[in-house]
C-alpha cells in the first residue's frame, strides 16, 4: 500500500524558505494567542496545580495532556492518511529518552513549572516563572554546548529507528489509533469521575 503521507508535494532540491507573509505570521500569533489563553484557563500555568498534579493531589494538568495527545492524534493521522501533511519523526533513542525524560522531571519537580507551563505563568505575571525560563536557557546553552560531543556516544544509546507505537505493537495504524483513542477517552473519564479535580 501506499503511504499517502508521500503524496504531499516533496522536492529533493533545497528550496531557500520564503520569508513569512503577514497573514502566516498573523495566524500564528493568534493561534499562539489562543493557546496560551486555555492554557492560562486550564489552570496549568498556575503553581498551585502543577504541584498538586506532581502529589497525584490534582489531575488537571494529566487531563489537559491527554486531550491534547487525542485530538493531536487523531488530527494529525488523519490529515495525513488524506496526503494533507507529511509527518516528520524523529528516531526513537532510548537512552537520551530515559537522561532527557529524568532531567526533565527533576526540573519540573524542583521548580514546579515545564517550558509549555512556565511561559503561561510568564504571561500571567507570575514573577517565579523568571527562574524557571533562565533554567530553560542555561539547560539549552549547556545542551547546545555539549550536543556535539553527545552525537557520538549518549545519543545513539538504544537507537530504535523512526518508530511508532502502531509500528512497534505490529498493529496497523487504522485499527490502532480508534483503539487507542477509546482508551484515552476511557481514562479521561475515569479521572473525570473518580477524581476531584
Amino acid at each position: 500500500m501506499i503511504d499517502p503521507g508521500k503524496a504531499v508535494k516533496t522536492s529533493s532540491v533545497a528550496e531557500t524558505p520564503p520569508v513569512e507573509s503577514g497573514r502566516r505570521l498573523l495566524g500564528a500569533v493568534i493561534f499562539g494567542l489562543a493557546f496560551g489563553f486555555l492554557l492560562q484557563k486550564g489552570g496549568v500555568g498556575k503553581y498551585h496545580i502543577l504541584i498538586g498534579q506532581l502529589l497525584l493531589q490534582d489531575f488537571t494538568v494529566v487531563k489537559v495532556m491527554l486531550t491534547a495527545i487525542l485530538v493531536g492524534m487523531v488530527g494529525i493521522f488523519t490529515l495525513h492518511r488524506f496526503a494533507k501533511v507529511n509527518l516528520h519523526l524523529k528516531p526513537t533513542r532510548i537512552g537520551p529518552n530515559i537522561i532527557g525524560g529524568l532531567i526533565f522531571g527533576v526540573g519540573f519537580a524542583v521548580i514546579g513549572y515545564c517550558p509549555g507551563t512556565v511561559a503561561a505563568a510568564l504571561g500571567q505575571g507570575n514573577l517565579d516563572g523568571l527562574f524557571a525560563m533562565t533554567g530553560l536557557m542555561l539547560g539549552s546553552f549547556i545542551y547546545a554546548e555539549a550536543s556535539k560531543r553527545l552525537k557520538g556516544s549518549v545519543e545513539k544509546w538504544g537507537e530504535k529507528g523512526k518508530l511508532l507505537l502502531p509500528e512497534a505493537l505490529h498493529v496497523s495504524r487504522a485499527v490502532f489509533i480508534p483503539l487507542f483513542a477509546v482508551f484515552l477517552i476511557a481514562v479521561l473519564v475515569g479521572l473525570a469521575r473518580f477524581t476531584g479535580r
